[in-house]
């Protein structure tokens, strides 16, 4: 009996792109000289390849077959090699494989994100090229799971402890390569066609500036949106009168706070101005003129806010796009990545202005007018603007003047009323936010005054004052809040400018009385705690004397701007109590004075009285602070301060 034929080297399978050429060997040993002969099966039809006689068959890839090898000798003794596989990628991305490529690994399949229902079955898939094919491995949570070998993972009946976060290796002889790691989430939200990881929102509106006419829209635009994103389900920082480094300070903290999945709103009313397709606004000390490295491009916010793989960009552009400095460069931005995901929202179209509404005591914008009205509906994103589109062109006040413009490449049917489902990390990164606590204070008289925070916006909170108890032997009592020496080195603005926003305060609390109110803005400016005096008089019955008596406490500046804190919150400790334990203490001795001409006045930060409530007499208790500090926003401008450059 003569000996067989042995197969010294078995032909490989590949998975390469198309029109890829390569060869497929086989080799065997026998006693006599061999015959070769090799086959291809496609679609389950076996048959000879004519002329494909010899150990090396040459291909050039146009479609996934399978192949093996028939080896005769003399004797017709005769073996086949294993059946491989040649498979062919149709669509490859641009650039893959490399020119140099030696057949390593490249992956051309990533896995997607899922969410299932418990008991429903789990399919992940991934795909990689390389010569010989690669094998794959899957991993869940970092663990390699010992049954999932192939290209597509599958679990058939998903449980909650299948969710994690999951990749797969691909390797071969010449290397390895990991493909992009994937959250699953097997229990809730899983009905959701789509669904957000988070929702944040940047919101910027700069009206008093240095060397151009101010605006007055900006206040109450995006006071509004914010409270609208608010009930959609956004984190939401707003911020007043930024400059350059300011606004670089702003930015680069929002774009730290998206990360995969999110829904990211980037809102900006202000002057700015529009060249060759490219967007600028205009930071509060710009120069006249201004150029391009005087302000923040609009195309570096998106290509980076797109680095984080958000599920949505929402840009939204209240501001002119006129130019009138031909002469200046543009700046350099690389293309945006194509992933389907990024909306444009201009309030007014190229070369055009946008326009605000006087209205009474408020302003606003003829964009914001219509926004506010439709961006609570639950259709995509780019029909609800183009509802707001509609309505702006039939204004009568703007025809032919404002015409808002929409440009996308929004591939899926996003709607901001889609449901937040967070990753943990996401969920433990955002969970710093605390809010601001009322306070209750004690006068050396026995009067009891409870200090309240109202964060009109992130970098402008209102101080409040209000006196829950008054002694029997005192009567006439007056509050007043003093202005911080740590505020003088911050430029005070003229009493019209920041009239819409003490309007803006009295309308949110037009139902509360007050007894005096403090305004701090321009918190990013403040570089050092702040010392609040709040001064109590009153005429003391039994000697008809009017007398002052004073309390100091110290806002630590963590306190005033979160946004940009990166402090640890999980024991947070605000209030400064060098005097005593708990509640707002005094810094300093009391201070008693005679004061013949106690006046009532609600002050703000900047000296400005605001019209005095009622004193107030109530001996309820006091109550927690319901206003969400919704910005963690401030302190990256407390770091970048008033002069200091962004990286």
């Amino acid at each position: 009996m003569q000996e067989a034929i042995v197969i010294t080297e078995q032909p490989v399978s590949v998975s390469v792109p198309l029109g890829y050429s390569f060869t497929l060997r086989c080799r065997a040993e026998g006693q006599t000289l061999l015959q070769y002969q090799w086959f291809c099966q496609y679609q389950s039809v076996c048959s000879q390849i004519p002329g494909a006689t010899k150990q090396d068959l040459p291909i050039t890839a146009q479609q996934s077959q399978l192949y093996t090898c028939r080896i005769n000798d003399l004797y017709k003794n005769a073996v086949f090699s294993d059946w491989v596989k040649v498979e062919v990628h149709h669509c490859v991305a641009r650039g893959l494989p490399p020119r140099l490529w030696q057949g390593e690994p490249v992956i051309v399949l990533n896995p997607t994100e899922q969410r299932v229902d418990v008991g429903k079955p789990l399919q992940l898939q991934c795909a990689a090229m390389g010569v010989p094919a690669p094998s794959y491995q899957w991993y869940q949570n970092g663990n390699l799971l010992e049954h999932q070998k192939k290209k597509k993972l599958w679990i058939s009946h998903a449980k909650v402890s299948d969710s994690g976060t999951y990749l797969c290796c691909a390797s071969n002889s010449h290397g390895e390569h990991w493909t992009n790691a994937v959250d699953i989430h097997v229990g809730t939200c899983h009905s959701e066609k789509f669904f957000a990881t988070g929702k944040i929102a940047l919101l910027v509106g700069n009206n008093h500036y240095q060397h151009h006419p101010n605006l007055m829209a900006p206040v109450m635009d995006v006071f509004e949106l914010s409270l609208l994103l608010e009930q959609l389900g956004f984190q939401v920082v707003s911020l007043l009168d930024l400059n350059k480094a300011e606004m670089e300070a702003a930015v680069s903290r929002f774009l730290e706070l998206l990360g995969k999945g999110v829904y990211a709103i980037f809102y900006y009313a202000g002057h700015g101005y529009e060249h060759l397709g490219r967007n600028y606004m205009v930071p509060v000390d710009a120069p006249q003129p201004y150029a391009p490295e005087n302000c923040i491009s609009v195309q570096r916010i998106l290509q980076r806010m797109q680095q984080q793989q958000t599920a949505l960009n929402l840009i939204l552009l209240d501001t002119c796009r006129k130019w009138y400095n031909s002469e200046c460069a543009l700046s350099q931005v690389q293309p945006l990545e194509p992933w389907g995901n990024t909306v444009y929202g201009y309030a007014t179209s190229e070369d055009a202005e946008a326009y605000e509404l006087q209205d009474g005591e408020f302003s606003s914008g003829i964009f914001m007018k219509y926004l506010k009205k439709h961006i609570l509906q639950e259709k995509k994103v780019t029909h609800m603007l183009e509802d707001v589109l509609e309505d702006v062109g039939q204004d009568p006040l703007v025809t032919g003047k404002q015409v808002m413009e929409i440009k996308h490449t929004l591939k899926e049917a996003r709607s901001l009323t889609d449901p937040i489902c967070p990753l943990r990390a996401q969920a433990e990164r955002w969970g710093h936010s605390h809010e601001l606590l009322s306070k209750l204070v004690t006068f050396p008289c026995g009067a009891r005054v409870q200090l309240r925070f109202h964060r009109l916006f992130s970098n402008l909170i209102y101080v409040c004052a209000k006196l829950q108890h008054s002694p029997a032997h005192i009567a006439d009592t007056r509050l007043l809040l003093c202005r911080p020496t740590e505020m003088d080195s911050v430029a005070i603005p003229k009493e019209s400018q920041w009239d819409q926003v003490k309007s803006l305060l009295s309308s949110v609390y037009k139902q509360e009385e007050l007894d005096c109110v403090f305004q701090l803005c321009g918190l990013q400016k403040i570089q050092t705690d702040v010392v609040l005096q709040l001064d109590l008089c009153y005429t003391q019955l039994s000697t008809k004397q009017r007398i002052c008596e004073s309390l100091q406490t110290t806002l630590q500046r963590c306190l005033l701007g979160q946004f940009f804190s990166q402090m640890d919150y999980s024991q947070p400790n605000y209030w400064r109590t060098p005097a005593c334990a708990g509640g707002v203490c005094l810094r300093d001795a009391v201070a008693l004075s005679m004061d013949l001409k106690g006046q009532a006045s609600m002050r703000t930060g900047f000296g400005h009285s605001l019209p005095s409530s009622n004193p107030s007499n109530s001996s309820s208790e006091p109550e927690e602070n319901d206003e969400s500090d919704l910005s963690d926003l401030c302190s990256a401008l407390l770091r970048a301060g008033p002069r200091q450059d962004c990286p």
